[in-house]
């Protein structure tokens, strides 16, 4: 077949892209070849235009097993355990086609975790969703909650925390970002990278079919009107077939016959073994008329970029295929032995003892191209925010505006669609600041959590990056977990745009200084760009996941006030910014401005001595402060229990909406005993920590002096009629 430049485009490639790969080859591909390039070149499988700056970021510390360039991240946790955690995108997929898009999702990134050696032990999830009275909406919620809850429940991983968003920045576009979390030990992590000469090349799962070819190249272009014709290219997920799959591969990690494995994930068979043996500085060469197939005549073409779930590859040592194939032939999976290392350092296809295709592994790899896009800053516009529109609106009747709005009204009703407790080690579920899971059969814990602010990163990328840290920091922080490290998923426009290139770029300088100066390393991530349809792009996404230690896990901390005429302290001073907050986007419609300054100093100061005075257990509640402002974070705190608040009114902001809608960062509020007050107040001011004693705690009402008073069931009600009238 004559290639032509139809074709090309077709593939997701550029001319110039193309000639290059003629240069390299040092001739024309075939069809076969060129759907290799298609897959190993494009933005999902290459980081073409993020890798310059990805590789600017802080990946090493005392922690760190492994960080970025494997399936997954790897820390250590002490005494020989070790988490190893990803999060990932399935966005394209996920509007095409809601249900399986979702669904794969989790199956894809439940894979890079336990191709690491790692048992599974939590999900969580970012998803972000159009205005809700757009009509897809709500189809599409449902179709991506159903799926995530499906796989999820079906495979026995608890789905333990999430976010989930709305915003007309996502009308024709959703996010689905799937985080998993697993534990491992030490000695026992696997890793992709291919090892010695004429060892077996093993496929191991589910057969191949036709559904997925493709995926990878249409994850990185974006939309049009003619979407609806790409749900060929969404792959199909099994959960049962994952859940034995799982079991086979960490049945067989107990002894030493693995050299290397990899997960067939974005482009499939093509990407998993060009992984393997580029990364070995070794050739593969392969029998694709071994492959198992679901399907009758699938050409190495089809079979080379298939994106089939619930498939792995593996490479073993010498004489442990039958040792090996007994394992897998007990979980009722194919095991096939379709190709061998060799020392040619390519990619030898073959097919019926004809060979298909032969590819130099560099030219798929070290040589793909790295763009270093032009961009351009965010330009700061000036605030249209006026504060008099305040004199028309009570402080009571914007709370309940808040409370009752889709963003702020409670998710229960997505969570729970999700088994949350299913392997009976989740001491902590969703609706807290970070989710806790118990270390099986051990005192100690880790703490989870997912973040994203498109707003702030939208006004002002280089602040948003550092703030999304920060919050996900925070999170951790109220929990009584240390943070350790961090994975991002980084959800952007088209990077051949300028202005979004500035956003990406600006965005990763802010995760990046955050990140080194609170010792937070990025071990993991994804990229997602074109993320847009008919040239309208999203707002800047980037999701952070966290991940955190309890050293000794005697009682779970939650935000929810626990006693009556306990004292509430705010940590962190109260300056009342209010560009860019929930008050006025949900109050007034209005989302303008510069985001909340981050003093990383303060956010650094004030977290260690919080998670001082947790550890010393002086505490009965914690909650951090971001969106919304304090009023929402009592309000939370209330809801969530029998107990409710009595507020003075501040001393030093005379403008009562600035100090309890304002965003100011780096603040949490402490629910604190009579009796340990002075401790708590000892170890502040022994480190200069700014708080304030703002009231106490009470039965029954939420109050604030001469503001407003507001029973706590009402408020209840008000924050869940939302979902009841949608």
């Amino acid at each position: 077949m004559k290639i032509t430049h139809k074709i090309v485009e077709n593939h997701g490639l550029r001319n110039d892209e193309f000639e290059n790969i003629k240069k390299l080859l040092k001739r024309e591909p075939n069809l076969l070849e060129l759907g290799i390039f298609s897959a190993m070149w494009n933005e999902h499988c290459s980081y073409k235009s993020s890798r310059y700056h990805l590789k600017k970021l802080p990946t090493k510390g005392k922690q760190v097993i492994q960080g970025p360039g494997e399936n997954a991240g790897v820390i250590d946790i002490g005494d020989d355990d070790a988490i190893v955690f990803k999060i990932e995108s399935h966005n394209h997929p996920s509007y095409i086609e809601p249900y399986q898009g979702a669904s794969t999702g989790v199956g894809g990134i439940l894979r890079d975790v336990f191709t690491m050696g790692a048992r599974p032990i939590a999900l969580l999830n970012s998803i972000h969703f159009g205005s809700p009275d757009h009509p897809k909406t709500k189809s599409l919620l449902n179709g991506v909650v159903s799926g995530i809850g499906g796989y999820g429940n079906c495979i026995g991983i608890p789905t333990v925390a999430g976010e989930t968003k709305f915003n007309e920045t996502y009308n024709e576009n959703i996010l689905v970002n799937a985080m998993a979390v697993g534990h491992a030990k030490k000695n026992k992590i696997f890793y992709s990278k291919a090892k010695g000469i004429n060892k077996s090349v093993v496929y191991v799962g589910s057969k191949t079919g036709r559904d997925g070819i493709h995926g990878a190249s249409m994850a990185s272009a974006e939309f049009d009107e003619n979407s609806e014709e790409k749900k060929p290219t969404v792959q199909v997920g099994d959960p049962f077939t994952e859940k034995l799959l799982l079991e086979a591969c960490l049945e067989l990690m107990k002894d030493n016959s693995i050299i290397s494995i990899q997960d067939m994930g974005a482009a499939g068979l093509t990407s998993s073994s060009v992984e393997m043996a580029s990364k070995g500085d070794l050739g593969i060469e392969l029998e694709l008329d071994k492959v198992p197939c679901r399907e009758e005549n699938m050409t190495p073409y089809e079979m080379m970029l298939s994106e089939s779930q619930e498939r792995m590859l593996i490479i073993l040592e010498d004489g442990k295929e039958k040792h090996a194939e007994e394992i897998f032939k007990k979980w009722d999976l194919d095991f096939v032995v379709i190709g061998k290392t060799t020392n040619t350092n390519k990619l030898t296809l073959k097919y019926k003892n004809k060979v298909e295709g032969e590819i130099p592994l560099d030219t798929l790899s070290s040589k793909a191209p790295v763009y270093d896009r032009k961009w351009v800053k965010k330009k700061l516009t000036k605030s249209k925010i006026d504060t008099e529109k305040l004199k028309n609106i009570k402080i009571e009747d914007a709370l309940i505006k808040i409370l009752s709005s889709a963003n702020h009204s409670n998710k229960s009703w997505i969570t729970n669609q999700y088994d949350q407790m299913v392997m009976c080690d989740t001491a902590q579920r969703s609706g807290s600041d970070a989710a806790i899971i118990r270390i099986h059969n051990k005192e100690k814990a880790i703490a989870v959590s997912v973040d994203s602010s498109s707003n702030y990163c939208n006004a002002h990328p280089l602040t948003g990056g550092k703030q999304i840290v920060c919050e996900n920091w925070r999170n951790l922080i109220s929990v009584g977990a240390k943070p350790l490290a961090i994975t991002n998923c980084l959800n952007f426009g088209n990077p051949e745009d300028s202005k979004i290139m500035g956003e990406f770029a600006e965005c990763l300088i802010g995760i990046k200084e955050a990140c080194e100066f609170l010792n937070y390393p990025v071990v993991s991530g994804n990229v997602s760009f074109y993320n847009g349809t008919n040239k309208k792009n999203i707002s800047p996404t980037p999701v952070i996941g966290g991940v955190g230690l309890i050293q000794k896990l005697n009682k779970p901390i939650s935000h929810q006030f626990k006693k009556d005429k306990s004292i509430v302290i705010v940590i962190g001073k109260t300056f009342g910014h209010l560009e860019q907050s929930v008050l006025f986007e949900e109050v007034y419609s209005i989302v303008d401005g510069h985001p909340p300054e981050i003093n990383l100093t303060n956010e650094k100061n004030n977290g260690e001595n919080v998670l001082e005075i947790i550890k010393k257990d002086l505490v009965n509640s914690v909650h951090d402060i971001s969106n919304g402002g304090l009023i929402v974070a009592l309000a939370e705190m209330s809801m969530g229990s029998n107990y409710g608040v009595k507020i003075n009114k501040p001393k030093n902001l005379t403008n009562l909406f600035k100090y309890f809608f304002g965003e100011d960062q780096g603040r949490y509020v402490l629910e604190v005993d009579k009796n340990n007050l002075e401790k708590v107040e000892k170890i502040l001011k022994n480190n200069n920590i700014f708080y304030e004693n703002i009231g106490f705690t009470q039965k029954d009402y939420f109050e604030i002096q001469k503001e407003l008073k507001i029973d706590i069931k009402e408020l209840y009600k008000i924050n869940n009629q939302w979902y009841n009238n949608y």
